[in-house]
């Protein structure tokens, strides 16, 4: 990486690239930054070649983007075949470039980078990442699981498509208001965190302040006229503070040359973050200026720190020390946080080689990957997406896409803690990890064995917070616990698909149980030869499925009559439908009634079995451990399932101006939502001008309960809204 001090700075370069307009300009940039040689300028050739006649909205040559986004690539990094495949990356899938063609001109390592690159179909019209839409959400989920995953066969692709996104936001300009908005919402949800995570923090920076200049116009104005119209006061402020940081240095061991001292300004986005988390105004936003100082050894750090807090004072809930605890992306840095005379000013301190991984992260590892002196990237959570993907093959249904999707959101976390093994082995989560996300974490059988936990030798339960520094403990047991209603508490992508995959295993485990106990019940024989008869028709696939579609159940028990010892055309196989309460059981034993154990507490539309006991039919949450007792002792079962035709009842409390006609209007809103109206009460206030009105509705299968709730928000104020589908009051 180019030295600190190097005039041609990434600030200047943005700046250049983002004004280019024409061929001659863009190529002298690229040759500005990179050696030029035989293969380069080919490969620019072929760039313009394949390219000729295309255009960006812009109106200017499309040849221009590739060669520009080269040249950042360049600038992060000297791989060569990541530059010549940022040049390329756009020639298979858009001109008549072949792969062949492409492998005999630059290699296979090209093709490798460049294939990957295609393989990421950009997310284009309407295909909004963060979309309602799960049509939409789909799209863009296969689109993110395809970029990943090239990514996971050479990190290079990331760096490329990186660059290639921060040149698309530069010149974002040229396009419609709407698509200015998709691309900047995908581009802070997805591209700003791998940036982060990748260690690029320079290019994270561009991203996020170029999208939340697009998505929140209005914020971004506000902070920057603040920092516009303070900007004289604030580099003074900064430049008295970084005289007075010299005078001390030089005078305690460092020589002239051996440090350097750089003024910031927090960015804008940050900034935003900052005051929305803490619920301040810009004023009130502690770490606004700041210093940066670079030293040669990681010693020259300390005795950096040490100066700043003999001769100020320090905030100390502010300080970490990344140095000692660097973060999974390599990112290497003591933070301190200073009273000056005048202002509080945040300072952070690092060797120049840690800075060139700050700002350039895994980029700047290429490099510098002999030099020991810096902490490698890790890249552990493109492993764990690999290996997530692995369960989702390329061909699976949509919402194992959507769940890779959210898994990798969940491992791109900006903000990190610190945390203990009792061996003193250190474990980076994301903030608001819980003890289970480090059990996880540790390994998936420490979580799935997990049954209790110490933080800092105090007993707590496992759903517990960490914070920065715990020392935690996990005790294990020869159970497992698979805590499926856990998933939505627990805060990293491991836990949540761990127990996700754990949950499938069971029920798949369940449903193959249930259903041998459910033939067994049906035929009167024991579970042995209900197997035996299903391994000589070959209904092994089907089987489990059995327990879930009555469809299947009632095909099955027909295919294994003909083993049964009496004729079936009597009626002692033929299974009848039994409609109870809010279930459908499918039995050729009369079923009289339902009743529930005390054991699970099922709601409408959660996972049940049920249990023959007196003619009537117990149900149980399929993932019950006494059920799963129950299962095991090979107890007699019935199919059962919940009867999806009946409406689901829901209260809601809700506040109308108290005005004539307007209940009246509301009732009839609820008419045109297909809304039944069981019961409505008042509850008035003879002194407001509100009244408040609780209601009980039912509302059909076929309508989402979150689009009727956003609906009605336009006529009413909802106080509350809440399901009244608890399987025990209704029945």
């Amino acid at each position: 990486m180019r030295p600190i001090d190097e005039d041609l700075l990434l600030e200047k370069l943005i700046d250049d690239v983002k004004n280019c307009k024409d061929l001659t300009r863009a190529k002298e940039l690229l040759f500005c930054i990179c050696e030029s040689d035989s293969t380069l300028e080919k490969a620019v050739e072929y760039c313009i070649f394949y390219h000729e006649g295309q255009t960006r909205k812009s109106g200017e040559p499309y040849a221009i983007h590739p060669i520009l986004v080269a040249t950042l690539v360049g600038f992060l990094s000297d791989n060569k075949a990541a530059i010549l495949a940022a040049l390329l990356h756009d020639v298979i899938e858009d001109t008549e470039c072949t792969e062949e063609e492409l492998n005999k001109a630059f290699g296979h390592d090209v093709l490798k980078l460049v294939l990957g690159l295609t393989k990421i179909i950009e997310i284009r019209e309407d295909n909004l990442i963060s979309s309602k839409s799960k049509k939409n959400l789909t799209k863009s989920a296969l689109t993110f699981r395809n970029m990943l995953l090239a990514s996971t066969q050479d990190v290079g692709v990331l760096i490329v498509k990186l660059c290639d996104r921060l040149h698309n936001m530069l010149t974002l300009d040229a396009l419609r208001e709407d698509k200015q908005k998709r691309i900047s919402e995908e581009t802070l949800v997805v591209y700003a965190p791998i940036a982060h995570r990748l260690g690029i923090s320079s290019i994270k920076n561009y991203l996020e302040d170029l999208s939340f200049k697009y998505l929140m116009p209005d914020e971004y104005n506000i902070i920057d006229n603040y920092i516009n119209s303070n900007d004289q006061q604030m580099q003074l402020g900064l430049n008295e503070f970084i005289s007075k940081i010299e005078i001390l240095f030089l005078s305690n061991g460092f020589r002239q040359g051996s440090f350097k001292i750089q003024k910031r300004i927090k960015h804008s986005y940050s900034i935003y973050l900052k005051m929305q988390r803490k619920g301040i105004g810009i004023e009130e936003v502690l770490d606004l200026l700041g210093v940066r100082i670079l030293v040669e050894k990681v010693s020259d750090c300390y005795l950096a720190l040490g100066i700043l807090h003999t001769n100020f004072n320090p905030l100390i809930s502010r300080f970490k020390d990344y140095i000692a605890l660097p973060k999974q992306n390599g990112y290497q840095t003591i933070h301190t946080t200073l009273f000056d005379t005048k202002n509080i000013i945040e300072a952070q301190i690092r060797t120049f080689d840690m800075h060139k991984i700050a700002e350039f992260g895994i980029a700047a590892h290429w490099k510098y990957k002999e030099d020991g002196s810096v902490v490698a990237p890790n890249l552990d959570w493109l492993t764990d997406i690999s290996i997530q993907s692995a369960n989702n093959p390329q061909n699976a249904e949509d919402y194992n896409a959507i769940e890779l999707y959210e898994y990798a959101k969940d491992s791109l976390y900006v903000e990190d803690i610190a945390v203990y093994s009792p061996k003193g082995e250190i474990f980076t989560l994301p903030r608001g990890a819980t003890v289970l996300d480090f059990a996880y974490e540790v390994h998936t059988k420490i979580g799935l064995h997990a049954k209790s936990a110490y933080v800092n030798r105090i007993r707590v339960p496992l759903l517990t917070e960490l914070k920065n520094g715990d020392i935690v403990r996990v005790v294990t047991s020869e159970d497992k616990f698979y805590r499926c209603s856990w998933i939505d508490s627990v805060k990293t992508g491991k836990a949540k698909a761990s127990i996700r995959e754990f949950c499938k295993q069971k029920i798949r485990e369940i449903n193959l149980a249930s259903a041998i106990n459910m033939l067994s019940f049906v035929f009167s024989v024991d579970k042995n030869k209900i197997e035996a008869w299903i391994e000589k028709e070959n209904l092994g696939r089907r089987i489990r499925e059995v327990a879930n579609d009555n469809i299947y159940f009632k095909d099955i028990v027909n295919g294994l009559k003909k083993y049964a010892k009496k004729s079936y055309w009597f009626d002692k196989y033929e299974i009848q439908e039994y409609n109870i309460g809010n279930f459908l059981i499918y039995s050729n034993h009369k079923i009289a009634n339902v009743d529930f154990d005390y054991c699970c507490h099922p709601k409408r539309g959660d996972a049940v079995v049920a249990f023959v006991e007196g003619g009537n039919a117990i149900v149980h949450h399929k993932l019950c451990d006494r059920a799963e007792k129950m299962i095991e002792k090979k107890r007699d079962m019935v199919f059962i399932k919940w009867d999806s035709n009946i409406p689901k009842s829901y209260k809601l409390i809700f506040s109308l101006e108290n005005k004539k006609g307007v209940l009246a209007e509301f009732l009839a809103v609820l008419a045109k939502m297909q809304i039944n109206l069981l019961t409505i009460n008042l509850a008035k206030d003879i002194n407001s001008t509100v009244d408040y009105f609780e209601i009980t509705m039912e509302i059909p299968e076929n309508i989402n309960p979150d689009s009727v709730r956003e609906r009605l928000k336009i006529h009413c104020k909802i106080l509350d809204f809440v399901s009244l589908n608890d399987a025990y009051k209704e029945s």
